[in-house]
């Protein structure tokens, strides 16, 4: 019965917080485009709180007393990998050393970071799942307070993750079902914590530190560049405070997650 409670609230977990999600996508298509310069800044923000005030801070508590420099070198090289992967997407589009003939740089550009983003989110939605089956196997109602918990935490995270997909050229359809897809990793983690939570165990603060490094690079290689085009002060003066909401709107989800926990 505990496994099958885990791959319940795991299921309810990932799909229903990208279903609250998605009603950004009801919008109609002026509105989302009037919209869109506006969430970008709240994703940027969104993007490394996560990074930054959830994701890291668990991988070097789950680390325990180790060097913390593994986890920050995993983070560093994740940086670079996802530096080698966009370049990879790139190419893989264009098919010539000349990118600017094809195709405007930036669609290449926003294209990989959608990619990047479904990558880390995967990341992050497997590591729920094996918080939610840790806490099943310590106590039944512990495990549907911390399933509750996470599929609020994850809310605002997949509203972040829907803007960039949409702004990479994802459709409205694609950006839903690529979404559903990477929300199901959270089965998979919890189905295999249940299993073998010793062996899991070791290797999740190095999952937690490369979810991390694809917020990262999102935000500061591909989200911040698009907010500097626009140089007004009171796009500026915006964009700041959107940013902002999109940390503290991570800090309170998270924080709300962290004291069910």
């Amino acid at each position: 019965m505990t496994l099958l409670w885990i791959i319940v609230f795991c299921t309810l977990g990932g799909i229903l917080s990208v279903l609250a999600a998605s009603l950004f996508l009801l919008l109609r298509e002026p509105l989302r485009v009037q919209a869109m310069p506006h969430l970008i800044s709240f994703a940027t923000g969104a993007l490394l709180g996560a990074a930054f005030l959830a994701l890291l801070p668990h991988a070097i508590e789950a680390y325990g007393d180790g060097d913390v420099h593994e986890i920050t070198l995993t983070v560093l090289l994740g940086v670079m990998f996802f530096f080698l992967l966009e370049k990879l997407v790139i190419w893989r589009h264009c098919h010539s050393g000349y990118c600017e003939v094809h195709v405007p740089e930036d669609q290449h550009r926003h294209h990989a970071s959608g990619t990047m983003v479904l990558i880390g989110d995967a990341m992050h939605n497997l590591v729920d799942g094996v918080l939610i089956a840790a806490a099943f196997l310590t106590d039944f109602h512990l495990g549907v307070v911390v399933s509750l918990a996470v599929a609020a935490h994850e809310i605002p995270q997949e509203v972040g993750d829907f803007i960039i997909l949409l702004h990479s050229g994802f459709s409205r359809m694609r950006a839903f079902l690529f979404n559903i897809l990477s929300s199901l990793t959270t089965i998979i983690g919890g189905v295999a914590a249940y299993y073998s939570m010793k062996d899991i165990m070791h290797v999740l603060p190095y999952v937690l530190a490369v979810a991390a490094a694809s917020f990262i690079y999102v935000a500061v290689a591909d989200l911040i560049p698009t907010l500097h085009k626009r140089t007004q002060l009171k796009a500026t003066l915006q964009q700041v405070v959107l940013i902002i909401a999109g940390v503290s709107l991570i800090y309170i989800a998270h924080s709300t997650m962290h004291g069910a926990g």
